[in-house]
């Protein structure tokens, strides 16, 4: 079976929809779309019908570069009022011949959450630190071991069911199953992976448009998260405000005019716009500038303190990534604020944009959790997969194109 996956990241600008297939443990995207948000702020559904017809056209413009509609999805799911605490569960070997299968690995893992969570709290992910064979033998992958007994160690990762619920109902309304939610820090985690971040303390930086989250990483488990009511918006609305002009006008200005480091921009680089009088005005490069740096620097720094207060361990790396990090120069003003801080980008082909970071990075992580598992999954059927792959569609070429004449060169002769 092909492992294909799904994930969608809901944003307050633009909702984003992956599809991926795992191939020896790399990512080829197959589909990869984004659509304008509506009745959506900060994540949260604020006007279901409104987010509904966001969603269904995300959906529709999925199934027409597919060609077979995406009915199964893993969701991000706001990670405000997130809550990490250590449990532990175990299970015992059942089989007779006492080895450790896929089925004891997910009973250890039940028993580790089993009547610990709260009514009003849902499960987002349940992440082993380690497993003990018969209260001895630690392994990170038991699978297959001889055991009498298998007990994990876990970090157990919630949230309020308030943030999950009403978007798990407006994907129902439009036929669409969500197999797994989780938070999108998780998805930004696991698209930078490697193995030395997995044995090491960081810090991970979404700035997205309307928020920055910032999580803690203790050897690829996360411990914290905080978010920062600050992003991208927040450019827009000063350039606005400073030269009185619209929002549509200030978002081409930060897109198109102005760098995030205003020590490399040209005061001679300059736009006319018409502001909100209907006056021209013109704008250079360093005075749009200015206001983008003054801001990301403001967001940089806010993140940083967040750090400190998060965690009092040696921070080994940090990792600044969400859409926002696609600024022209970004990169200056991270190091202007951090020593040790790169920008994360997302280099699949198909989707390289840091905007479609925790979409690309979560089909990941719900790899990494099938592999644990021992379990096949894909959101196609074998018949789906059949005609996603085009073995039942019969070609039609016509005779006269240069095509069809190589086919008939090389099928007539």
């Amino acid at each position: 079976m092909r492992k294909i996956i799904a994930s969608l990241d809901i944003g307050s600008h633009t909702i984003k929809l992956v599809v991926g297939e795992v191939v020896k443990h790399k990512l080829n995207i197959l589909a990869c779309i984004d659509t304008p948000a509506r009745g959506i702020k900060k994540g949260f559904i604020v006007n279901p019908e409104s987010a509904i017809e966001a969603l269904a056209d995300i959906f529709k413009k999925g199934e027409e570069q597919l060609g077979i509609p995406i009915k199964k999805v893993i969701v991000s799911i706001p990670s405000n009022g997130l809550n990490c605490f250590l449990s532990e569960g175990y299970t015992t070997i059942s089989n007779p011949e006492k080895i450790v299968t896929s089925n004891d690995i997910v009973r250890s893992l039940q028993a580790a959450v089993y009547n610990k969570i709260m009514d009003n709290q849902e499960l987002v992910s349940i992440l082993p630190t380690k497993y003990l064979v018969n209260d001895t033998v630690v392994s990170d992958s038991p699978l297959s071991m001889k055991a009498e007994k298998l007990k994990v160690k876990a970090v157990v990762v919630t949230v309020p069911k308030k943030n999950v619920t009403p978007i798990v109902k407006c994907l129902e309304k439009i036929n669409v199953e969500v197999v797994d939610v989780t938070i999108g820090a998780l998805g930004d985690y696991y698209e930078f992976k490697n193995s030395k971040n997995s044995g090491e303390v960081g810090a991970l930086i979404n700035i997205g448009a309307s928020k920055t989250t910032v999580s803690i990483f203790n050897k690829g488990i996360i411990t914290s998260s905080e978010i920062i009511d600050m992003g991208g918006d927040n450019i827009d609305y000063d350039i606005g405000y400073v030269y009185k002009i619209g929002r549509k006008d200030a978002l081409y200005i930060k897109e198109n005019i102005a760098l995030a480091d205003k020590n490399v921009a040209q005061v001679n680089e300059s736009i006319v716009v018409e502001d909100k009088n209907g006056d021209k005005i013109k704008i250079n490069q360093y005075g749009a500038s200015e206001i983008v740096t003054s801001r990301l620097e403001e967001i940089l720094n806010l993140a940083k303190k967040q750090i400190n207060l998060l965690t009092k361990k040696e921070i080994s790396y940090i990792i600044v990534t969400g859409g926002v990090t696609e600024t022209t120069e970004f990169k200056n003003v991270v190091n202007y604020i951090f020593k040790n801080a790169v920008v994360g980008e997302v280099l699949e082909i198909g989707a390289r944009h840091n905007k479609f970071v925790t979409s690309v990075g979560l089909i990941k992580y719900y790899d990494s959790r099938l592999r644990l598992r021992n379990r096949d999954f894909s959101i196609f059927n074998i018949e789906e997969q059949e005609e996603l792959s085009g073995i039942h569609k019969k070609v039609n070429i016509s005779e006269n194109s240069i095509l069809g004449k190589l086919f008939g060169y090389f099928f007539d002769n």
